[in-house]
């Protein structure tokens, strides 16, 4: 149909209408009339349809409204009246993203499907949910999702609980994230950019039912939204939709949500902060500096887009010029930037970890010199050509991973949309990025360095240092405190606080009414694909070697993974293989120094990515593919330069640098020792499986068993030099192996016919000498661990192998995965217990992993594990709830796939022998699953979990305090 600029759609008025032909969209800003909401369409062909409704809220406080009401608007509203509307949407939804996200000044409610009548019916709920929610009504969604005084007997101790106060405490146990938060509070000290929107957990028991509901009186009106729709969709439908169920309903008015810009200090500012660390964990090198600077505004999308580019430039390739200056003066061990584009005021920041406080001046010295320099002698301009290719070629592919298109988009039109610009000014990156091309023949990126960082007005300097006892000082204090309020309270409001805890856990325990629970709109089982999808493979043999050929369209991209087979590797240097993984393309090749190789990379491919796994076969307990993975892509124009590439990096990497191995060791330390807590939910499950799966046993040889051979390595490099250089030595040589190799290709037939000759030519320069099996002997024990950091919160994990039990894998433990992760776990775990969440995970090969995170809890997490099976023994619903977790399973099955994934995936599939039949017959037995074969699986988990093998990695107060179940406990940190 034409579009008329003016004219009104079911109550829009379309005010612009444009192609961006960058992301092939035609775009459509609205606003509509009654209510003031403002409305941008993207349409184009993508059947993964997004709609998002997102509203400006700054917060005035630390207090983490804009959080808890972000989680609790989804928790029923006046057409859904249950109490989890959002749980039974996961449930029951071929969503292919349903989420909600606070940023520091916008809450964000996201869904997408690639269904349309799924669309609509997401639509549906999130809208009443957002302008509707039952929060007016329910004051205890405030005590469970924020946080609440529990108190169960007079003699009990009284205590602080809510899944938010819960998930920031664990947040906050991550040095980064308290540095992130406080070179915000440092460089917007009067504006709401200082404050905490998720909340400080110190700060979140002062907010107070009045104040939690004002803030959604105030922020969330249609006056002060930004709707968003994308995809292939029928606009003028939407259009009606939104203006008959909702926007016609409400008036326009003035809502307050303008962002203050913070003056500038006119000069650099500093200011000192304390993290904890554990009371015997030691404090050397693990002080943090952030020097930061805000960069414009965010009505400037050229200086945006070159900012990304210079930090890029700057600090993110092993040929960053101050990444390595910093490295050469010694001030840190790891060195990171970023460039925060999405604020009124964006800002840019680098990152030293691993150091001390005496290396502060060192560290600001060298910046300043480093900068200088620059400007004076100018970049690289082949360093500056191979970023500005890297970003392009980003553009040009588009792949979000597991992230819609749309969503992006969305976040990206956002990025301007909120602050009164057009949503379209970050949509379109090919004429900025021509302006910015200048760079390559003048002093582009030397003139935003003096303008915008030496001769900044607007900087700050922050010093995270770590403090012994911190930690326990502060819960010691909330102990304190919480004592002190109870000792204060009379005996009727003791009974008070006693009658409403149980009042809540009989909130949380009663379930919905099957009235309640029809509100929430449902597929049909017709309304499922049957047939599982076939990812394109065609097995190839090419100069000997098994090539899989997936023949897809791929915009002119041709994508190559090389996996090596690692069971000529003795079992003894396994650590070296991960270690190879983390050094690959960082080190000097028999060509290219690697500073060189990182621009050769930028300038030929798009980048470059490894990684060691051990793929459990199909259906068997102990038979496991270790593979090392490298994976590249490119322009089918560029395909020699990139397959040369492959033979630089994996052929004829050279360790013997042993000042450039020490600096990749210390990186690969300091980031261990920064995101140890935050991978906590990935580090129990490895290790409780590593008790009972050899394939996992192998796996975990990558995660906290190589966080200690790390560190072994890092503090002890001088005396061990010479061994990880021979060691790095003997797993390439063992590894780079004609016979060892399996190839995957996703691209055209054209493209595969350029790749055979080059591919020919490759495998000449390969060893073909005969590389006998090592033997792996995995140490299956019962080890129990309790691993102790300076954390609040803790995540619990039980598992086990179900085949040695005599079970046998079938669809139905895919349906089981759904039903626990969000009923009985989601109850159990999430909504009485307080945790950010629980899952469990039942695989082919047997192995089977219940989990929590960012759980305040231990033993009762444990416990209920243990329950699991009286909870199936008594599984009863309807034909619609069955129904539900079927449309839910296949939901998280059927997640679109971009070119690359299709590729990889089948790669995948082949190597772990998985059929495509297996695949539909698991399909099938999902479909046709029934109440009473989630019934039979009972018996199945109370024998897995009589097992009683455990691992909880958590604060050393907890553990400590439980230590009887453990069979040895450990420091994450020695």
């Amino acid at each position: 149909m034409e579009w008329k600029i003016g004219q009104i759609y079911h109550g829009f008025r379309l005010q612009e209408e444009q192609t961006v032909a960058d992301i092939q969209s035609d775009a459509k800003l609205f606003c509509h009339e009654k209510s003031g909401a403002r409305l941008l369409v993207l349409a184009n062909g993508d059947d993964n349809k997004v709609f998002s409704a997102t509203f400006r809220t700054p917060p005035a406080d630390s207090t983490g409204v804009a959080h808890i009401i972000e989680h609790s608007v989804l928790c029923g509203s006046r057409k859904f009246p249950l109490k989890e509307p959002f749980v039974e949407l996961v449930k029951g939804s071929l969503n292919t993203f349903l989420n909600a996200m606070t940023f520091p000044d916008k809450t964000m409610y996201p869904v997408a499907s690639r269904n349309d009548k799924d669309f609509r019916n997401l639509m549906d709920v999130y809208l009443d949910a957002v302008f509707y929610p039952d929060i007016y009504q329910c004051p205890e969604t405030l005590m469970q999702e924020g946080w609440h005084y529990e108190l169960e007997s007079k003699d009990s101790e009284l205590i602080y609980k809510g899944v938010v106060y819960n998930e920031m405490k664990g947040v906050f146990s991550s040095p980064d994230a308290v540095l992130e938060h406080k070179v915000m509070t440092t460089l917007f000290p009067d504006t709401t950019y200082g404050l905490e929107s998720g909340g400080d957990p110190e700060f979140i028991p002062e907010l107070t039912q009045e104040q939690f509901l004002n803030f959604h009186r105030q922020y969330y009106h249609p006056s002060n939204s930004y709707l968003f729709l994308y995809g292939d969709m029928d606009i003028l439908e939407q259009l009606r939709f939104m203006d008959e169920e909702y926007l016609s309903h409400f008036d326009k008015i003035e809502v307050d949500s303008d962002i203050a810009a913070q003056p500038a200090f006119g000069r650099r500012i500093e200011q000192d902060y304390d993290y904890p660390v554990g009371p015997s964990e030691s404090t050397q090198d693990k002080t943090f500096f952030s020097l930061n600077f805000v960069i414009g505004d965010a009505q400037e999308p050229e200086l945006v887009l070159a900012f990304d580019l210079l930090n890029y430039l700057l600090l993110e390739t092993p040929a960053a010029p101050l990444k390595q200056a910093l490295l050469e003066a010694g001030v840190g061990s790891d060195v990171s930037g970023s460039f925060d584009r999405g604020l009124l005021q964006p800002t840019w920041g680098i990152v030293i970890s691993g150091t001390n406080e005496d290396q502060k001046e060192l560290f600001v010295r060298t910046v300043e010199t480093e900068l200088r320099r620059l400007v004076a002698e100018g970049i690289d301009k082949k360093l500056i050509e191979a970023a500005i290719n890297i970003f392009e070629f980003t553009y040009r592919e588009a792949n979000f991973g597991s992230r819609p298109k749309g969503l992006i988009y969305n976040i990206k039109c956002l990025e301007s949309w909120l602050y009164d610009q057009s949503p379209l000014v970050y949509l379109e990156y090919t004429n900025p990025l021509a302006k910015i091309k200048a760079a390559l023949t003048t002093g582009y990126f030397e003139n935003l360095i003096d303008t915008y960082l030496l001769q900044n007005k607007h900087q700050a300097l922050v010093v995270l240092k770590p403090r012994q006892g911190l930690a326990a000082e502060k819960d010691q204090a909330v102990r304190e405190h919480l004592a002190a309020y109870k000792a204060s309270l009379s005996e009727a409001e003791l009974d008070r606080l006693i009658q409403q805890t149980a009042r809540l856990k009989e909130l949380q325990q009663a379930p919905d009414s099957p009235e309640d629970l029809a509100s929430i709109p449902l597929l049909a089982i017709d309304d499922i694909e049957k047939k599982v999808e076939e990812l394109p493979v065609a097995e190839r043999t090419e100069n000997g070697v098994t090539v899989l050929f997936h023949p897809l369209a791929t915009n002119g991209i041709i994508y190559v993974n090389l996996y090596f087979d690692l069971t000529a590797v003795p079992q003894s240097h396994l650590p070296y293989v991960y270690l190879l993984t983390e050094v690959l393309g960082k080190m000097d090749t028999e060509k290219y120094g690697y500073s060189e190789l990182s621009n050769e990379i930028n300038l030929w491919t798009g980048g470059f990515a490894y990684r060691t796994a051990a793929y459990g076969e199909n259906m068997e307990a102990d038979k496991f593919s270790p593979k090392l993975m490298v994976k590249s892509k490119a322009l089918q124009e560029k395909l020699p330069q990139m397959m040369d590439l492959f033979h630089q990096i994996i052929g004829k990497s050279v360790f013997s640098d042993r000042k450039r191995l020490q600096e990749v060791v210390r990186e690969s330390k300091a980031k261990w020792d920064n995101n140890v807590f935050r991978r906590g939910q990935e580090i129990v499950a490895a290790r409780v499986l590593s008790y009972v799966s050899p394939g996992a046993h192998y796996n975990e040889a990558g995660l906290l068993s190589f966080y200690e051979f790390i560190t072994e390595l890092d503090t002890n490099f001088a005396a061990k030099a010479a061994e990880i250089v021979a060691g790095l030595e003997f797993v390439a040589a063992q590894i780079y192996n004609k016979n060892n190799l399996l190839v995957g290709v996703t691209a055209t037939e054209e493209q595969y016919a350029a790749f055979q000759p080059v591919f020919k030519d490759f495998c000449g320069q390969l060893s073909t000498a005969a590389l006998p099996t090592q033997p792996y002997q995995a140490a299956l024990e019962k080890r129990n661990e309790g691993i102790m950091t300076a954390g609040k919160v803790q995540y619990v994990a039980k598992g086990a192998n179900f085949r040695r039990l005599g079970y046998s894998y079938q669809g139905s433990y895919k349906v089981l995965e759904t039903i626990l992760r969000y009923d009985y776990l989601w109850t159990k775990v999430r909504v009485q217990g307080g945790a950010y969440g629980g899952f469990a995970t039942l695989e082919r090969n047997g192995n089977l992993v219940f989990g929590s995170y960012r759980d305040p809890n231990l033993k009762e997490t444990l416990a209920v594990y243990d329950e699991t099976a009286d909870y199936l023994n008594g599984f009863a619903v309807d034909d619609r709830e069955m129904t539900k977790y079927i449309i839910g399973t296949i939901s998280r099955l059927d997640t679109p796939l971009t070119v690359s994934q299709k590729g990889e995936q089948a790669d995948l599939l082949y190597i772990r022998k998985v059929s495509q039949s297996d695949r539909q017959q698991e399909r099938d037995e999902i479909l046709g699953t029934r109440q009473q074969d989630i019934r039979q699986l009972a018996g199945m988990i109370e024998a897995a979990m009589a097992e009683n093998y455990l691992c909880v990695l958590g604060g050393e107060e907890k553990i400590k305090a439980n230590e009887a179940i453990f069979n040895r406990t450990l420091q994450v940190r020695p």
